[in-house]
This record gives structure tokens, sequence and C-alpha cells, in this order.
């Protein structure tokens, strides 16, 4: 993933951060010191949310926050144990890393948004409430339905063109069917 995110931006936003939260866990502020002060490193985080779904994450809360103090992700182990991750971070340095960072009113902080990516990794329907599933079956049930019976249609004129009686209550019965059907499953 190529970042358009300087990292003097980082670096900034790291020391802002710091400077204005309390993590839950010290570790966390080792953590985040340390990238502050290996540029190579910074080149490699990437912000985001829902850091879960990458295959290399940390999540990192404060006290404002609800969310658990401290998570590491690598590929299907998680841990909640920072020097663990902290020395991964030190033998991968030039894997990417995705942080989460959790704290109060995070989504309207400016200075937090202008360091964020969009995560890769997030599942194409994770967004989708089972309200907006419902809403998109039935569109699809109903433009189905609509071109059938455009189609139905169709084939009705043209058999009353071709004066064709048999092609005509064929073709009505299947409108009728059709129409008999989507009244049902509506």
């Amino acid at each position: 993933m190529e970042t358009s995110i300087r990292v003097e931006d980082k670096k900034s936003f790291i020391q802002w951060f710091l400077g204005n939260y309390q993590l839950k866990k010290r570790e966390s502020v080792w953590i985040l010191n340390y990238l502050l002060n290996h540029e190579q490193l910074l080149e490699h985080v990437h912000f985001v949310l829902e850091a879960r779904f990458c295959p290399r994450a940390m999540i990192i809360s404060t006290h404002c926050s609800k969310e658990i103090a401290f998570r590491f992700y690598k590929k299907h182990i998680v841990t909640t144990d920072a020097d663990k991750s902290f020395h991964d971070i030190r033998l991968h340095a030039k894997e990417p890393i995705y942080i989460q960072l959790n704290f109060k009113d995070s989504r309207q902080c400016i200075p937090y948004i202008k360091v964020l990516e969009d995560n890769p990794f997030i599942p194409d329907d994770y967004f989708l409430t089972k309200s907006d599933k419902k809403m998109a079956e039935e569109w699809l049930a109903y433009s189905l339905y609509e071109y059938k019976k455009d189609m139905l249609l169709q084939n009705i004129n043209e058999a009353l063109d071709q004066k064709n009686q048999q092609l005509f209550e064929h073709y009505s019965d299947q409108l009728k069917k059709l129409e008999a059907s989507y009244i049902i499953k509506k």
C-alpha cells in the first residue's frame, strides 16, 4: 500500500496525540515514541479504522475511551502483550503496520482525520446493515420483476402485431403468473 500521508504529518500527529491524551497502557506510549523516533518505520505506519481486519495491526486506546487498552494482530494471532508487539515492530520494520487509535470523538478529530487512511482490508459489505441488505434485495427483486414484465409485454405486443392468438394467450398467462408471484413475495 503506497502511503499518501507524509512522514512529517504522522510525526506531528503522534506528538500532538501524546501531548493531548493519556493512554490506558504505558507501553503504548513507548511504542508510539519509538515510531516517532524512527522515520523508516513511520513510512510503513498507516492510521486506519477497524484495524482488526488488517494482517498486522495495533489498536491503542486512551483513558477517555471505553475500548480495550491495547491489542496487537498479526495474521490470525491476537495478543494484548505490548512487549511482543514492540518486538515484532522492531524485527519487521519494513512491513506495513496499521494502527487504530480509540479516543473520545476520534471521528471528529481533525488532526486524526488528516493522517487517517482507507483500510483496504475491510470487507465490502462491512458497513451494510440488515436493513440495507433487505432494501437491496427488494430493489433487485423489483427490478427483475419489471424487466420480466417489460419483456412479456413486448412479446404480447409482437403476438398481437402478428395476430397470433396462441402466443398472445401464452405470454398473457405468463404475465398473470409473474404478477401473482410478485404480489405474493411482496
